[in-house]
Formats: structure tokens, C-alpha cells, sequence
């Protein structure tokens, strides 16, 4: 009596035993990193991939174009996301600029963003460019909403395309433009992401 009475115990511990583990399992499969977040394995985009769609985005095959990003990836490493937009901007001494575009991930998905911000310098003239924009270091989408300010000694000018590189929070935006009035370089000031557009560039 006493065996049988405590061979259906052990019985009862082992069912309860594994009901807990399979009641936990999809608990367990739904903890992990919020949405928008870039996961470390295989979130960087390679020379090629980057360069292809360069090339579709500024509807030219040029060699600047593989070359200036040759020299980001010598520079800051592969990237982990990219924008493609469009922008306007002006300045006579002071200037504006101001544009919107997709942010592109591997797997933290695709973003709407705006960008607008001051300058100051060496600047005069005025343009509209589309932009491909590197970025690197972005640990979730939601961290392109910063003030990204310019680093010294960043451009550069390679076959009709400028690249600077604009930093903020370890996080470092690469803004590759096209055609005449580049406005690279020769200006100190930075970029300010919101997820709608605004005229207010502070």
C-alpha cells in the first residue's frame, strides 16, 4: 500500500515537473530584445550591398561611388544601417539643410526619418541631393533621433561624390552626396533627426 501510494507521488512530481517546463518554454521564447533593436549577428551590410544600392539609388554606375565607400569601410568598418533620402539646403556664411528618407536595417526593419540642422563657415550657395547616408554603431533604430555633430578632418571628395562624418553617442553617420554644391566639409554644424518634419533645425 505504502509503495503504491508513494510510486503515484513520484508520478504526480514528474508531471508537474514537465507541465512547468513546457508552460515555460514560450514564455521563454518571447523574452528577447525590444522591436527596432539590431542584433550583433549579421546586421552589417557588406561593400557590395552597400555599393548596389548606391548605384540604384543615384541611378549611376560611377567608380567615385565604389571608391568614396571603399573609403568609409577603410575608415569606420562595415555598417550596420544605411539612409536613403533627399535634401535641400542654402547658405550664404550660415545655412540650412533639410531632408527625409528611409533608414534601412537587416533586422531591426525600415524606418521613415527627417533630418534638418544649421551650419556655419566657409559656405555659400545652395542644392538639392539625394543622399545615402552609412551609419554605423546604431544599436536600435529609435538612436537615429540625436543631434549628430560634424567631425573635424572627415571629408573627403572622390570621382563627383563628397563624404563627411558626423558622430553622436558612439553612434557615426557617413552622409555620401552627389553633383555640384556638395556644401562638405568646408562648414561645421550638425544634423538633428526627428520622426516628423519640422522647420525648427535646433
Amino acid at each position: 500500500m505504502r509503495a503504491n501510494r508513494l510510486s503515484a507521488m513520484i508520478r504526480l512530481a514528474a508531471a508537474v515537473l514537465v507541465l512547468g517546463v513546457f508552460s515555460a518554454a514560450p514564455a521563454a521564447a518571447q523574452s528577447g530584445p525590444p522591436p527596432g533593436t539590431l542584433s550583433a549577428n549579421e546586421s552589417r551590410f557588406n561593400t557590395s550591398e552597400i555599393v548596389n544600392a548606391g548605384h540604384n539609388f543615384f541611378g549611376t554606375v560611377s567608380r567615385g561611388l565604389a571608391q568614396i565607400v571603399e573609403r568609409a569601410v577603410s575608415t569606420w568598418g562595415l555598417p550596420n544601417g544605411y539612409v536613403l533620402g533627399e535634401e535641400a539646403g542654402g547658405a550664404f556664411v550660415a545655412g540650412l539643410r533639410y531632408g527625409e528618407g528611409m533608414l534601412y536595417t537587416k533586422n531591426a526593419g525600415d524606418l521613415k526619418v527627417y533630418w534638418q540642422g544649421p551650419s556655419i563657415g566657409w559656405d555659400v550657395g545652395g542644392e538639392g541631393a539625394r543622399t545615402m547616408m552609412l551609419i554605423y554603431n546604431l544599436p536600435n533604430t529609435g538612436a537615429i533621433y540625436e543631434r549628430f555633430a560634424g567631425i573635424d578632418g572627415s571629408a573627403y571628395f572622390i570621382g563627383g561624390f563628397g563624404m563627411t562624418a558626423l558622430t553622436a553617442h558612439n553612434v557615426v553617420l557617413v552622409p555620401i552626396r552627389s553633383g555640384v554644391g556638395l556644401r562638405l566639409g568646408a562648414n561645421v554644424g550638425y544634423l538633428k533627426f526627428t520622426p516628423k518634419a519640422t522647420w525648427n533645425p535646433l
